[in-house]
């Protein structure tokens, strides 16, 4: 395997601009020559960590990764700017991961017919928004062929604005400050579905009292609007960012993590069922 930190600045100096230093970690399993595998293209995942824009999660980078990784998937994580800094940096930096992969697809083995993206909370949010908006003007001003994603899966994610049920702390550092009436809409994901956004599988508790569940709920409205396919589970009882809901990402593990450990499982089916593989 090759586990590799790329720091984007070194691809792309203008996202290294104002102290910034976003970082990728590569997870790409070697193909088996021994098998004739030499030349196997592997479906791939960009993680997008949560942390409320003020952070990137360890508990749901690595953690996360292994878990796509030993069901074949090349892995990317993206260790995004966050507050202090401000958007569009971003959107911009999970752009240049993909242009990462598109270059390197032939080296690094990648299907880019079958990308995915996963993220958590606020890092859903990201993964939502890139989803709906990989072509926005702020994107196409540094990458004008941005590329799109195949598919989504987003866990209990911060999808809106809406003050009665947004994670209003990401939206302020994300923005830095509390957005107006015109960025509610601007950056509530599901007011920017359309017809060509990709598939998504949601997952989320419906006792979150951080991220409210409506969040994933207008989300997975937005997508049948547009009949674009998607797969949306809300278990019962569960805290906020639950990630893994094992032993290698949460401490004290009970009933409700065993129960709720099946989202990775259904994800995994659904990306086979959506990339057909």
């Amino acid at each position: 395997m090759i586990h590799e930190k790329l720091y984007l600045k070194d691809y792309y100096s203008f996202l290294g601009e104002d102290g910034r230093n976003p970082y990728l970690e590569t997870y790409l399993p070697f193909n088996l020559t021994e098998m004739h595998r030499e030349n196997r293209k592997r479906p791939c995942m960009v993680v997008c960590p949560g942390g409320g824009y003020s952070m990137c999660s360890q508990r749901e980078s690595e953690p996360v990764a292994l878990k796509f990784l030993a069901d074949g998937y090349n892995v990317f994580v993206i260790n995004y700017s966050v507050a202090p800094h401000r958007f569009p940096c971003q959107l911009r930096e999970v752009a240049a991961v993909m242009e990462l992969i598109y270059k390197n697809a032939d080296a690094w083995n990648c299907d880019t017919e079958k990308i995915a993206i996963i993220g958590f909370s606020a890092g859903g949010h990201l993964a939502a928004h890139y989803s709906t908006m990989y072509d926005c003007k702020e994107v196409r001003e540094v990458f004008p062929d941005s590329k799109p994603v195949n598919a989504s899966v987003l866990s209990y994610p911060v999808i809106s604005a809406d003050r009665d049920f947004a994670h209003m702390g990401s939206f302020k550092n994300l923005l830095g400050h509390e957005p107006d009436e015109q960025e509610v809409k601007y950056f509530s994901c599901n007011n920017n579905v359309k017809e060509n956004t990709p598939p998504a599988f949601l997952w989320h508790t419906a006792e979150d009292n951080c991220v409210p569940v409506k969040n994933s709920l207008v989300y997975a409205e937005a997508l049948a609007k547009y009949k674009i396919p998607f797969e949306l589970h809300v278990f019962p009882y569960g805290a906020h960012g639950l990630s893994t809901c094992d032993d290698q990402s949460c401490d004290n593990i009970n009933d409700i993590h065993k129960y709720n450990t099946v989202w990775i499982d259904n994800a995994k089916k659904w990306l086979r069922l959506i990339f057909k593989i």
